[in-house]
């Protein structure tokens, strides 16, 4: 049975729904409420559900990696995802865009090219991401550096990203599979925003 915990963490609400050591779920929201909805719409539908009276400390784990994330902090532990239940080709995208690190961003379009498929194709994925943040589609932006969409919010991405700048200077190329993926620093981002309110 999966259990789900939602916790509040200063100005946040993060949540997990886990079985065991398995990761179905993930988010982080600004009211308990959003949470707990967010949770119920990314489980699989099949499979029973139960509030945590007590998380476990696998949840405590999960959740304070997911503060961290949002703190600007990189993902330090390498969870079980229950990935089974998507589609293939969300499977292989989410795959490609956990390879993104923190202080880097990546385009739709460069996924599209590591992955298959077209951008807009990403972007779904991306939109329906039932493990945010720990698959960190806040570092997915558009190919002219613009934030597009977030499940959060743009300023909640702003925010992330803000946070996870590290100064780096030029792009680089990352192995995934047996394709690349160019990522980005993520200080363009904030060059295109500046430059855009100019």
């Amino acid at each position: 049975m999966i259990s789900l915990h939602i916790k509040k963490a200063e100005d946040i609400w993060i949540g997990v729904a886990y079985e065991g050591k398995k990761i179905f779920a993930t988010t982080f929201a600004f009211t308990e409420t959003h949470a707990l909805r967010r949770l119920l719409h990314n489980i699989p539908f099949n499979v029973p559900f139960q509030k945590a009276e007590a998380p476990s400390n696998f949840a405590a784990l999960v959740t304070d990696s997911i503060k961290g994330i949002y703190e600007g902090k990189g993902l330090h532990n390498n969870f079980s995802l229950a990935t089974e239940y998507l589609r293939p080709y969300a499977r292989k995208i989410i795959e490609v865009v956990t390879f993104i690190p923190v202080g880097y961003v990546s385009s739709y379009g460069c996924i599209a090219k590591a992955a298959g498929g077209s951008p807009r194709a990403v972007g779904r994925v991306m939109a329906t991401n039932p493990f945010a943040p720990i698959v960190p589609c806040h570092r997915v932006v558009n190919s002219d550096f613009t934030l597009g969409g977030y499940g959060g919010g743009l300023h909640a991405k702003l925010e992330i990203l803000s946070r996870e700048k590290r100064g780096y200077s030029s792009e680089k190329e990352i192995s995934v599979n047996d394709d690349k993926l160019r990522v980005f620093p993520v200080e363009i981002v904030f060059r295109k925003l500046k430059k855009s309110k100019c």
